[in-house]
């Protein structure tokens, strides 16, 4: 390959004049010395060492890098990617369908994710071509497993699992088939799956309850009913969500705690007040069932960890469904953390940055100074009085 160009050199030293006189047959006699590449590549060959520049660095270094080579290789590897996509749309059942091209254009735009390799795109970008197929296209059939699609199209049944590409890329295409809205939550994207007749998973997440009483005839809310007659927890999943009447007398105080280790004692000590419990961070069929329990005029009352993940999940229901702290002032800290420490509990360390919360401004400032953290094992029995009906 002929080198071309030039390179200007600035505060050359007089050795280095030197010999960039002798290599280039030249006289050079300023600080600053402009080297045409074509005249050095010339002279390297005439040389003894019979090579060009090119082949001279590379001997020097290491191999050099053609950058207008690397970026028409990267632009022909997305270009292949796009191609690729518009081959399968145009041979499949899809084509000339409206929203398919606006599917191609919407994704051609976002382009794809960081990370991705051209060819992983290529094999995903098929794949949501032949799910949208089955699912949109003319031999379209009754209801499926999203699993089941998954591992049709991916070999793997986790394949169009939430938050992986080809889910978002097959649920694009649902939207615009559907006119819709692209959701932005988990519950709109199950929604959004329903449209075309696929049975998200709906059983293997659940939230915990306690003392549910709900009013209606169904058996799911007759065995609501019968599990709390009998101080039973009862473990709700998504499915069951869907398809049970939450109504609960207006005005009902629904108590929601973070540890299951709570429900426990609340069931041992036969409690006759509801609960619900977040189990950590409240997943999304914890916010689902507390949804559905406002819609019926239902009020809450919180207790959480006194630590920062449990202030911020704290603030986080608080805002969201304008419930009252229980024992959770900074009161409430100072009394537990001075008797756990008489009790001889042995104290955890409170670590990580500090968390205002919104329903108490002195109770960060309390926890700082005292350096504790409390979890709600240390406030069982006040729990429990609350939720006997005894305080």
């Amino acid at each position: 390959m002929q080198a071309t160009g030039s390179l200007r050199l600035t505060s050359v030293s007089a050795e280095e004049r030197n010999d960039l006189s002798l290599l280039l047959g030249k006289p050079f006699t300023g600080a600053t010395v402009t080297v045409h590449l074509d005249a050095l590549d010339t002279r390297l060959r005439a040389s003894a060492a019979g090579l060009g520049l090119r082949d001279v660095l590379e001997e020097l270094g290491r191999p050099l890098t053609d950058r207008r080579a690397v970026r028409a290789g990267i632009a022909a590897r997305r270009e292949h990617i796009w191609s690729s996509l518009a081959s399968a749309l145009d041979t499949s059942p899809l084509a000339g369908q409206e929203w398919a091209g606006q599917w191609y254009d919407l994704l051609r735009r976002t382009g794809v994710p960081r990370g991705v390799t051209p060819e992983a795109a290529v094999r995903t970008l098929q794949q949501a071509v032949q799910v949208l197929t089955v699912l949109l296209g003319p031999e379209r059939g009754g209801t499926r497993g999203r699993g089941e699609l998954a591992a049709m199209a991916t070999g793997s049944a986790h394949g169009l699992d939430d938050g992986t590409w080809l889910a978002r890329l097959v649920q694009r295409g649902i939207a615009l088939a559907h006119s819709t809205e692209f959701p932005g939550d988990a519950a709109g994207r199950r929604a959004l799956w329903r449209l075309v007749f696929v049975t998200p998973d709906e059983v293997s997440s659940t939230v915990l309850t306690y003392g549910l009483r709900p009013v209606g005839g169904g058996w799911r809310e007759q065995a609501l009913r019968q599990r709390a007659d009998h101080h039973a927890e009862a473990h709700l999943t998504p499915r069951d969500l869907h398809d049970l009447h939450l109504r609960l007398p207006a005005g009902t105080v629904i108590h929601i705690c973070e540890n299951p280790r709570v429900v426990e004692a609340v069931a041992d000590a036969a409690c006759v007040r509801p609960l619900v419990c977040t189990s950590g961070s409240a997943a999304t069929v914890v916010l689902t069932l507390l949804d559905a329990l406002t819609t019926t005029g239902c009020h809450f009352a919180y207790h959480g960890d006194f630590d920062w993940p449990g202030i911020a999940l704290a603030n986080r229901i608080i805002r969201r469904y304008g419930a009252q702290p229980w024992r959770m002032t900074a009161e409430d800290y100072e009394h537990l953390a001075a008797h756990s420490q008489a009790a001889g509990i042995p104290q955890l360390q409170l670590d990580g940055r500090p968390i205002t919360a919104d329903w108490d401004a002195g109770l960060a400032p309390a926890m700082t100074a005292l350096g504790v953290a409390l979890h709600e094992e240390v406030t069982l029995d006040l729990l429990v009085d609350d939720l006997s009906g005894r305080a």
